[in-house]
């Protein structure tokens, strides 16, 4: 059943994505907390009895690795953070495999960085790696190679990586587990009047400005993160479900199409693939502004950008490499694969194209994502 904002049931066989945060794993004194891990366990294998084959995005390999380091808290630096993730992942991975054989399921460890996804062949046998898993009945465990890459701590996490996952296997619906039920108007810790958001379209305004974006003491994400992780798989055309992790059966409901938590409807049609890789999979290494009528053309008229409505130039990159596209007020119109390097595009500042050899960035190899955050900014 269908109700006026688009909640609905996802089609039986059809992949789940759930996310467990850092914020339902670990206690408040950074240990592992079992019940949270049996909860998240619990969730993922009723989705495979339904017959789901559903994949788990786990946070907590950084908290997992405090307390065996004996660290009083969460650390600050990044050789800190690397060294508590590479003694945590093998505790939290030897907790999962315990938990799901005692259910006679078997589990794979999936290690995704920023590196894999940018490049095309790897994001292919990525996709392939985890549709394989999944067929042959082993539950991913999927985590960012947080020993070996410092992105993970300062932009989206695994908020943004569930929702890149989510694509790489044509997920029916990402469900992204909270301590907080889903998402609010303002910061239900602070504001009395904070109401939930039982569902909205994932270019509402109501989620541009989401207050409460304390990660607490041993996550790295918030309510903002989540926001722009459902946006990101919106793209896909998959709905996002971002619930409370606490609640007994909140996947299996949230797969029914049932009103828990807050249900982010997803666009009408969804980008090609390798436009979702374009957008999603590979990181912006530069910024092209571009005048009004470039950024209309862009965006409403489906058009290449040539170098005469470009206005600015940020960054040093080659031909080839992803750009943001941005308008006058530095809204992100979209994102490409620029045709010239960085100097060649000064160069060509304003010219016509004729005179410069061609696009900048053609049509076949941008992305127009004028009401989204770029990924690249997730959490900033």
């Amino acid at each position: 059943m269908t109700d006026s904002v688009g909640r609905r049931p996802i089609d039986a066989g059809r992949p789940v994505v759930v996310k467990a945060g850092s914020s339902s794993l670990v206690r408040p004194t950074g240990e592992l907390d079992p019940e949270g891990l049996e909860q998240a366990v619990e969730h993922v294998a009723g989705m495979w009895d339904g017959g789901h084959p559903t994949l788990l995005v786990s946070s907590g390999a950084v908290a997992a690795g405090i307390p065996a380091l004996g660290l009083g808290g969460r650390p600050r630096d990044v050789p800190g953070l690397q060294a508590a993730a590479a003694v945590g992942q093998g505790l939290l991975m030897e907790r999962y495999a315990a938990l799901f054989k005692s259910r006679g399921m078997v589990v794979g460890q999936v290690l995704l960085t920023k590196d894999v996804l940018a490049n095309r062949s790897q994001y292919l046998n990525a996709r392939n790696t985890l549709e394989r898993m999944l067929s042959l009945g082993v539950v991913p465990i999927i985590n960012e190679n947080d020993t070996v890459v410092v992105d993970e701590f300062r932009l989206g996490g695994n908020d943004e990586l569930a929702a890149i996952v989510s694509h790489l296997v044509s997920a029916g619906i990402l469900v992204i587990l909270t301590d907080f039920g889903g998402i609010y108007s303002g910061d239900p810790r602070t504001m009395d009047d904070a109401e939930l958001l039982s569902a909205v379209h994932s270019g509402d305004a109501a989620l541009d400005h989401i207050a409460g974006g304390d990660p607490g003491p041993f996550g790295s994400g918030g309510p903002a993160t989540k926001v722009m992780a459902a946006r990101m798989a919106a793209w896909s055309g998959i709905p996002t479900v971002i619930a409370d992790a606490r609640e007994g059966g909140v996947v299996a409901r949230a797969v029914a199409g049932e009103a828990v938590g807050t249900w982010v409807t997803p666009h009408e049609s969804r980008l090609p693939a390798r436009k979702l890789w374009i957008a999603f999979g590979l990181p912006a290494v530069g910024r092209l502004s571009v005048d009004p009528g470039a950024a209309s053309a862009l965006r409403d008229g489906g058009r290449s950008l040539l170098a005469v409505g470009i206005t600015g130039v940020d960054g040093d990159f080659d031909a080839g490499s992803a750009v943001e596209v941005t308008g006058g007020d530095n809204a992100v119109i979209g994102k490409g694969l620029v045709a010239m390097t960085a100097e060649e595009v000064r160069k060509s500042i304003g010219r016509h194209s004729s005179e410069v050899g061609g696009v900048v960035v053609h049509r076949d190899d941008l992305v127009v994502l004028a009401t989204v955050p770029s990924a690249d900014n997730l959490g900033q």
